[in-house]
């Protein structure tokens, strides 16, 4: 550890990764990949974007990862996940320097950046497992006692980043379009005019079939929409499909577990409802369930990486496992969300249930890359030390009130 620690530090791929975090990200507009994934798409362009942009995004998250509690640097999966990143970068500087003309080169490219990519499946349920075994090893749970949530959820939003370029090269150059016939003229991951309703009714039925298998019962699904620019017509949206899945089919995950544990084997279930309303500025989703909701104190611990009222997936193999019961789900999704500048919210009634509301950006040219950037104030946040709170905390007994007659 101390080797790969000081090589880190001095050696040549150390100087590397310090030369690169002195640039910022280049943040891309949903504009931005539409207009350059056109008929006029340029596979040299993309490749002289990407050897820079690429090393610049993967250097910025690997001087933070560098910054974590040195015991949970220590740890078996946070050691394989950050020489996966050491490998990435490499990969992509053997390009540095080669002729942007010459087709070999662009084909090696296309072909490095798509095993990068498969390199980096694991990444989530991996960093994931290293927190398991500080908490195992030490007693405590990093996320809630130090800065390693700030970390996490720059780290994940990183990786969101660099897939999406990624993707969308491969998509676009690697010579396997993907042509699907729910979102038609796809560039790349991205449709032009994604049909909102179809994306939550395919997230629904997934999300019923899992239920279905575990409760032998699923709530039903009632879906309304609400077009202010042109009524009565199916709301779109420029988006990516496969983010808005991934959001809808957790939260359908959740409104459905909540219902059915709460009503238990009743023969019918309350329907889980779900509103789609275009306006001006935003897109807007809300999944609505009737699933006894949750107190105020835990919402925000909803979004914290390890809480998860699911049991914890065992590591059978070296390899990760599903990311079920980690705890990840409601915090990569609202990453998700915040990626292209939307979020994700929840508004419970505890004893009733809970909204789930996803905003998205209705212009493309607003919805622009949230990307994390390492410089003084980001190093400041994982050095500052956490201070007494300034506001009193309520003792859990009351206090006898004879202790006051002296006021």
């Amino acid at each position: 550890m101390k080797l790969f620690r000081l090589l880190m530090k001095n050696g040549p791929i150390g100087k590397h990764i310090d030369y690169y975090s002195r640039f910022s990200p280049s943040p891309l507009s949903m504009k931005q990949f539409l207009d350059f994934g056109s008929e006029n798409a340029c596979e040299r362009t993309s490749f002289v974007f990407l050897r820079q942009e690429l090393p610049v995004r993967l250097a910025n998250i690997m001087k933070e990862i560098n910054l974590l509690p040195d015991n949970l640097l220590k740890t078996p999966s946070v050691r394989l996940v950050q020489s996966w990143y050491v490998q990435s970068l490499q990969d992509i500087l053997e390009f540095k320097d080669k002729n942007a003309d010459d087709d070999k080169v662009t084909y090696d490219f296309t072909d490095a950046v798509i095993k990068i990519r498969n390199r980096h499946n694991d990444v989530i349920p991996t960093m994931a497992q290293g927190v398991v075994e500080y908490k195992e090893a030490y007693g405590t749970d990093p996320v809630t006692s130090q800065n390693v949530q700030y970390f996490l959820d720059r780290f994940y939003m990183s990786r969101i980043s660099i897939r999406m370029l990624i993707n969308q090269h491969t998509l676009l150059f690697g010579g396997k379009i993907r042509v699907n016939p729910a979102h038609p003229k796809q560039i790349g991951g991205i449709d032009p005019h994604c049909r909102v309703a179809e994306v939550v009714k395919d997230a629904y039925e997934n999300a019923r079939r899992l239920c279905d298998l575990y409760y032998m019962n699923s709530p039903e699904l009632i879906l309304e929409e609400f077009n202010v620019k042109e009524k009565g017509k199916p709301i779109t949206v420029v988006y990516v499909p496969s983010h808005l899945y991934h959001m809808v089919f957790e939260l359908f995950k959740n409104a459905m577990r909540a219902t059915m544990e709460l009503y238990g084997d009743a023969l019918e279930y309350p329907a889980v409802h779900v509103r789609i309303a275009l306006g001006t500025e935003d897109l807007t989703v809300k999944v609505s369930d009737r699933g006894g909701g949750v107190p105020l104190r835990k919402i925000d611990r909803l979004f914290t990486y390890t809480y998860s009222t699911a049991p914890r997936p065992r590591m059978e193999t070296t390899r990760a496992t599903p990311l079920a019961g980690y705890g990840y789900g409601l915090p990569i999704s609202r990453l998700y969300a915040r990626y292209f500048q939307g979020d994700l919210k929840l508004y419970s009634l505890e004893g009733y249930g809970t909204d789930a509301v996803i905003y998205i950006r209705a212009l493309s040219t607003e919805s622009i890359e949230r990307l994390p950037v390492y410089n003084k104030s980001a190093w400041r946040h994982y050095k500052t030390m956490h201070e007494a709170d300034d506001w009193c905390v309520p003792s859990k007994e009351p206090k006898d009130m004879t202790t006051f007659r002296s006021f």
